[in-house]
Order: C-alpha cells, then structure tokens, then sequence
C-alpha cells in the first residue's frame, strides 16, 4: 500500500472531538426527535448559534458520519440539543430514533460550519426555514433572545400541515413575549411555495436584512431566485444544507467534462467501478461527472461525510478541518478536497 502524500491546509483556529452522553429525548412532532446531550468532559464543544457536529456512528459494524445542525442556543453551557427529523430509509436518523435513549453516547466532531449571526452582525434578519431546516436558526434565534438582543427578526417557517411545525410553541412563546421577534408558520403541501408578496409583506424592509436560509434544496433554491428577482443583494443572504446528492456539475452540452491536466483512474473497490478523474479535479466531483452518488455533505474538508481509505495510491489533499492526524497516517482521506497524483484505489 502506498502512504498518501497530503498537504493539509485552513485547519479552524478550534476544533475537537469527543463523547456526547445523552441525557433526555424529547418527542417534537411524530417524525421529529430532539436529542439533550452533555459532553462527557464539561466544555469540550462550544459552539457559535447555526454551526454543526459531525456524529462519528458505528451502525451494523459500518462507520457511519453524519452532520447535524446543533439546535440549543452557546448561552447554555455544557448542554447541547440535536433535532432530528425520521428519513424513510435513512441509515443514520432511523438508527438515533431507535437506538439513543437516555445513558446512550455518541462520538462527535465539532463544532464547525460557518452558516452564523456572529459571522454576520447586522440589526435587522430575516429567518426563512422549511421542514427540519429550522434547527440552525432555532439556535439563533434561542441565542437572540437569550441574550436579550434587541435586533430585528422576522422569522418565517414551512411546513406541510400544523402538527409538523417544529418548536412550534417555544417559537410562539418567544414571539408573543419579544416585540422585535416576529414568527410566521406557512402551512403548504409543498413547502417551496412561499411567495414574493408573502415575502413583502413579511418584511417590506428587505433591503435591509441579513437573511439566512435552510431547509430542502427545492425550497432555497425558490428563495434564492424569488429575491434574486426582488432586487435583493444577494452578499447578503447566507443558506445551509446537508445533502447526499451528486454534486452539481457543469459540462459541455455535448460530452464529459474536459480533464484540466493529467488523467488519472479511480477504482472504487467495492463496486468494481473504474472512473476517470484529472489532476485538478476533486474525486468526489469527478464521481459525480460519471454518475456516481457518494456521501457528502459540505463539499468542503469541514464536515468529513465523504472520508474514506485510501487503499493505493497517494494524492494532494488541501481539507479545512474534517479529519484528524491519526486518521489522515491511517490512510483516510476526504473525497471533496482530495486530488490524485497517480492511479488510485479506495474503499467505496
């Protein structure tokens, strides 16, 4: 085997890994679960409100990772909550439904992420969430009034029917008892369908927020476009998404993408596939070109969803902070920010 030659690059100023105890599983709606964990070391994560850990599982003897939004506000020390939505078929939320109970643990990386207030100051925000994307900006809001901070908010959240708004009565009690945070609940059987004159009358002052924006692809992408074509600057609009799809790709209309230098062959061991990828280009993006689904999700080195070994072969990998020293002279790397220098072999 050959050892991979790396070149690790922005590792976050803090990072850090460690057990999380479960200490209490909260019933949200009937798909949602909120899950109280405690570091099993007092402080290990601190956190700023909308970043996420990333959860390190064992399922079935398989290790599994995952991110998920932190939705407790940093003003509460030493306690965190993850709120988890049921995904027919998901591996990792099906496990944490059925298997984390009180006295359970889980292994955690974090914090990371850089969807945050306290990256963007501003006095005035707009909230805009559907479904299960309301939990980084739960966090912010819990934060907000927390602290007592006299911003301007106007959050608004979809969902498809009354009984699955999430945190629908704490929201409620925050904005019945803070004058300058107002909620709004949508109620739509596609949560994608707020409108541009919902969105003015919410907050005619538009041009002034700082908006922040999660939930399912469809969804930002119609908000992205419905304030695009508001006139709103677009500097200052901020979203974030945890997706297991292809990576987007731009071709040519008429054949493969072009290679950008020397071409190599990526084997993926398990499947017996062979696909090819250049020197330029990450391998998670070249899989993508040729069709191939892998696990991802911040496409850029923080997270660690798409690591995996390095089974042959050596490549450049410039990561922000997804994987650790022992797992990179172990031979891990991550797929989203890895380049080959030679042939390569890896374990998916």
């Amino acid at each position: 085997m050959t050892t991979a030659t790396l070149t690790a690059a922005g590792l976050p100023p803090a990072w850090s890994d460690g057990l999380l105890v479960c200490k209490q599983v909260l019933d949200l709606t009937a798909d949602v679960k909120t899950f109280v964990l405690t570091p099993s070391e007092p402080g290990l994560f601190r956190h700023d409100p909308g970043q996420y850990l990333t959860l390190c599982l064992d399922i079935d003897g398989e290790p599994v990772e995952r991110c998920y939004t932190i939705s407790s506000a940093p003003t509460r020390p030493d306690l965190l909550t993850l709120t988890v939505k049921r995904v027919p078929g998901g591996l990792v939320s099906n496990h944490l439904h059925d298997h984390l109970a009180p006295g359970g643990a889980v292994w955690a990386r974090g914090p990371l992420g850089r969807f945050t207030i306290n990256l963007h100051p501003a006095p005035k925000y707009l909230f805009l969430s559907a479904g299960s994307g309301v939990t980084p900006l739960m966090s912010m809001t819990r934060t907000l009034y927390d602290l007592s901070h006299p911003v301007d908010v106007v959050f608004a959240h979809s969902a498809r029917t009354y009984e699955d708004i999430i945190f629908r009565q704490e929201l409620d009690f925050i904005a019945a008892t803070t004058p300058h945070i107002r909620v709004r609940h949508f109620l739509d059987d596609r949560a994608d369908q707020l409108t541009a004159a919902q969105l003015r009358t919410l907050a005619p002052d538009l041009s002034e927020r700082e908006v922040f924006t999660c939930g399912p692809a469809g969804y930002m992408t119609a908000v992205r476009d419905m304030l695009a074509t508001e006139g709103f600057d677009l500097a200052h609009y901020h979203e974030e998404s945890f997706t297991f799809a292809p990576l987007p790709v731009t071709a040519p209309e008429s054949g493969p993408a072009p290679a950008t230098g020397t071409g190599y062959k990526v084997q993926l061991a398990r499947t017996g596939r062979t696909i090819e990828c250049d020197a330029e280009t990450p391998v998670l993006t070249a899989a993508a070109r040729e069709g191939v689904t892998l696990p991802a999700s911040c496409a850029q080195g923080l997270c660690g969803t798409c690591k995996t070994t390095l089974l042959s072969g050596s490549v450049d990998m410039r990561h922000a902070g997804g994987i650790r020293p022992r797992e990179i002279a172990n031979n891990k790397i991550l797929l989203c920010c890895s380049t080959p220098r030679e042939d390569l072999v890896i374990d998916v």
